[in-house]
């Protein structure tokens, strides 16, 4: 970032059509009208059957769920443009029963989108998960690169209690390595193919991950074990040039983790909801402890929305809220409107993005929240139609101009 922007996380699927089309043009355009920089999606890849695209069949290939087009012809010529600049991967989705003329269709539509978006000033925040699904298209062509005897997961955290058992294959980091990280490299030369830069999801597996037992019935059972460290980025780097990556550094995150991100060079993340914890001095989320190498949210996919976060929130850290609010000149009356106290905390930060969900611009409660980590399911809110009003843009644009972000 050349200076302070904000945006707002919506995903494709949470736009009234689900999909691409119009109401992907008209929240581009009100984005633009709300004084917004910055759109924000999740993995455009080939969600699960639950619905969630962190596990994905493929690492490369986009959904063709989300086209506004799917039938639309697709020449000789485009098919065989495509299949030769992505030669690496596409080999492996039709192996696996995926359609080239899919992802030709997507390329077409996705680039109009994002020509759009960028006549406006908005750029596109794609998202990269760290894993795959099992027995998808990426671990039948790549076998050697993933492991049999144990899964992902990570242990009890802000999100989940008793920790999340993700079950996604972990990779054979040496066989990787001895490749010189050639699928890593092209997997994210394929995001930034895609968008104008990424969140890379669960950045503290690539310093430790969390290895859990194949045969374990609960993520508890999992231990520690070494990533790949700063070889992998170096790699990419060296092939890839300047990468344009968020580092989502969320749960137990150690001095090691810290210490590859700020040598990277990459902004951390900052969720507020985790902010006010009394028993937690020295909070990294909470709006005094911010830094301008942060990437502040009011809440991510995985949080509750704002108004369902404070429907629960006991005295304590409700106090805590106020207190911050007052400290910090809000106009919002956090007890009547907590989701626009909360936007107005993150664009008065002092960090260089400031992302808000779509539900917290609409002070929706927990019937929109996107999903709930260790839970199966969910993955389908879809914002109604007309749901983002003129009225909405001008409110946020108004504060987005008065924190002096562009």
């Amino acid at each position: 970032m050349t200076s302070p922007a904000s945006g707002v996380q919506l995903h494709l699927t949470s736009l009234p059509e689900g999909r691409l089309g119009p109401s992907a043009r008209d929240f581009v355009d009100w984005l633009a009208a709300a004084g917004q920089s910055v759109w924000q999606v999740l993995p455009v890849s080939v969600p699960d059957p639950l619905g969630s695209p962190y596990k994905s069949p493929s690492a490369f290939a986009a959904s063709p769920a989300l086209l506004e087009h799917p039938d639309a012809p697709v020449s000789a010529e485009e098919l065989s443009d495509f299949a030769e600049r992505e030669s690496y991967w596409i080999g492996s989705w039709t192996a696996f029963g995926g359609d080239l003329a899919d992802q030709v269709r997507f390329a077409r539509e996705w680039a109009d989108l994002r020509t759009h978006a960028a006549a406006l000033g908005v750029r596109i925040l794609g998202d990269v998960p760290i894993y795959v699904a099992p027995d998808g298209a990426d671990v039948r062509a790549w076998p050697s690169m993933f492991r049999e005897d144990a899964v992902s997961g990570c242990p009890p955290d802000a999100y989940a209690a008793t920790g999340q058992l993700w079950a996604n294959p972990l990779y054979r980091w040496d066989v990787i390595a001895a490749d010189g990280y050639r699928w890593w490299i092209e997997r994210l030369r394929r995001s930034f193919t895609l968008f104008d830069f990424v969140r890379l999801d669960h950045f503290r597996g690539f310093v430790d991950y969390w290895a859990i037992p194949a045969d374990a019935d609960t993520a508890m059972e999992g231990h520690w074990e070494r990533g790949p460290g700063r070889a992998l980025f170096d790699a990419a780097e060296a092939q890839l040039g300047e990468l344009p990556i968020l580092a989502e550094d969320l749960g137990d995150i150690d001095a090691a983790v810290i210490e590859l991100r700020r040598t990277l060079g990459l902004p951390g993340m900052a969720v507020l909801q985790f902010g006010f914890n009394p028993a937690y001095a020295d909070n990294t989320h909470h709006p005094d402890n911010l830094q301008y190498d942060q990437v502040v949210y009011t809440g991510t996919h995985d949080n509750d929305t704002v108004l369902g976060w404070w429907a629960t929130l006991p005295d304590a850290p409700r106090q805590m809220v106020r207190a911050a609010a007052a400290r910090a000149g809000v106009r919002a009356d956090v007890d009547r409107e907590p989701s626009w106290a909360l936007i107005e905390l993150a664009l008065g930060s002092p960090c260089q993005l400031a992302m808000m969900q779509a539900q917290d611009v609409l002070a929706l409660g927990s019937e929109a929240r996107m999903n709930t980590p260790g839970i199966e399911g969910g993955w389908d809110w879809r914002m109604a139609a007309g749901a983002l009003t003129a009225e909405h843009a001008e409110r946020l644009r108004a504060l987005t101009e008065a924190a002096g972000r562009g």
